[in-house]
């Protein structure tokens, strides 16, 4: 009788330490309590709404940018190139990201600074294996901070420190300042501050203008850089926003900014980029951009985007002439909706005396996906189980999104994949079990 062989057994000790890491079961938990509970109505994900996207769109896209080519004068066979073959590093749709970014930002970047990615993800990572070049450069997050920044350091075994939001929204420039000092006294090197200045995953707050000023200077004087993940800024309630940090610092070369298509156009194409103008200065006296250097790197990760991912894209930005803030009108009116009807049913489901008593409540953006509800409770994975198995309702407990620790009473609502009336009934299921949790 033959025995069959012995399958390889991994000790997870000797597999790399982010594997043990709770922030990345945390995550995985979140998608297996989804699919556990499918009629459950969901506050947990932060991906767009579907009513937006219609599958012929992408033919439509596709065909108006094998359009652009053949105006440019492209023949079939470059053409075939572009789409079939391994295309160039950094991309080949930078020209029309950059004419949007200046359209909808104010943004002034040269094509040859951008580099697009595999989404946003790919461009934290590309940015921290730059910057980070020795165990004593340390990167400072803001806190509660979004865990696909704090998830990248840990795989590439970076350091990282928090800086607590402030009462206005985003860090404060002068914590931002005792963090670098504080880091530079432990002997170790403050290399840049990641930071979601509009509407924040996950607290869903915003940085008002001055602290922005106040920010830039603090990295000026620190010499640190900033990190800047934009992926929410046209979802305000009112049109326009707050400028970016990187349209305020201009060509100062202090602000490496992240972007994505995600929201403003859709998930699946799985396209961002990166500005990264800086100048780097090479021992030979060779100076090059910041941007060419990622490049060097992404050509060992993913080699290059898709180049039907950036077609679609660059077509669909084509169609609306370079201008996604325009096109982005009755999304930014959705999900503004959305976002009011939850705060109204908040209040409506908690007056006033029942959440002084309960020890409820909650901020109020004024845009973007999120929100976060504070609860007298610990409200963590055990707790969001039940509330979906016994109230239909799923939400994400916030304790994650604290790199030092903290958030262990509070969670966060998303509006941005349920219609009005799924976040009525939801915000009363919700209620319910809060009340439920309480007692």
């Amino acid at each position: 009788m033959t025995t069959a062989p012995a399958v390889t057994t991994l000790p997870l000790g000797d597999l790399h330490a982010s594997l043990a890491d709770p922030l990345l079961d945390a995550m995985t938990f979140l998608n297996e309590v989804t699919e556990r509970y499918p009629d459950a109505l969901s506050f947990a994900p932060g991906r767009p709404h579907e009513g937006f996207f219609e599958p012929e769109d992408v033919h439509t896209y596709l065909d108006t940018y094998l359009a652009h080519l053949a105006e440019r004068g492209l023949s079939r066979s470059a053409v075939r190139t572009a789409l079939f073959q391994y295309g160039p590093t950094k991309g080949i749709v930078a020209d029309l990201v950059a004419r949007t970014l200046a359209n909808d930002e104010g943004i002034d970047a040269d094509p040859e600074a951008l580099v697009l990615t595999v989404g946003a993800q790919e461009g934290m990572l590309l940015v921290l294996r730059a910057l980070c070049a020795t165990p004593e450069d340390v990167l400072l997050v803001s806190s509660p901070c979004y865990v696909g920044v704090t998830g990248a350091a840990r795989l590439l075994d970076l350091a990282t420190v928090p800086v607590p939001e402030g009462p206005a929204g985003g860090p404060d420039p002068e914590a931002v300042r005792a963090a670098a000092r504080a880091v530079r006294a432990a002997g170790r090197r403050p290399r840049a501050l990641y930071v979601v200045p509009d509407f924040a995953n996950p607290s869903g707050t915003s940085m008002p203008v001055e602290a922005r000023a106040g920010l830039l200077e603090v990295a000026a004087d620190e010499g640190l850089l900033v990190i800047e993940d934009n992926p929410y800024g046209f979802f305000t309630r009112e049109p326009g926003g707050r400028p970016t940090l990187k349209a305020l610092d201009g060509n100062r070369g202090r602000v490496v900014h992240l972007g994505s298509f995600a929201k403003t156009c859709f998930p699946g194409a799985r396209l961002g980029y990166v500005v990264a103008d800086q100048r780097v200065l090479a021992p030979d006296g060779r100076t090059t951009l910041l941007a060419d250097e990622l490049a060097k790197l992404k050509s060992m990760t993913t080699v290059n985007t898709p180049a039907l991912s950036q077609a679609v894209i660059g077509g669909m930005l084509l169609r609306h002439a370079c201008r996604l803030r325009a096109a982005n009108a009755p999304a930014r009116a959705h999900y503004a909706a959305n976002l009011a009807v939850l705060l109204r049913e908040l209040e409506r489901h908690f007056p006033a005396a029942e959440r002084d008593r309960l020890g409820v409540s909650w901020n109020e953006p004024e845009g973007g996906f999120f929100a976060v509800l504070q609860v007298p409770f610990t409200a963590d994975e055990a707790a969001m189980e039940r509330c979906a198995r016994d109230h239909g309702v799923l939400w994400t407990p916030m304790a994650p999104f604290y790199p030092a620790g903290g958030g262990e009473r509070r969670l966060r609502l998303s509006i941005s994949a349920l219609s009005e009336d799924q976040i009525a009934a939801g915000v009363a299921r919700l209620a319910d079990f809060v009340r439920s949790a309480a007692s």
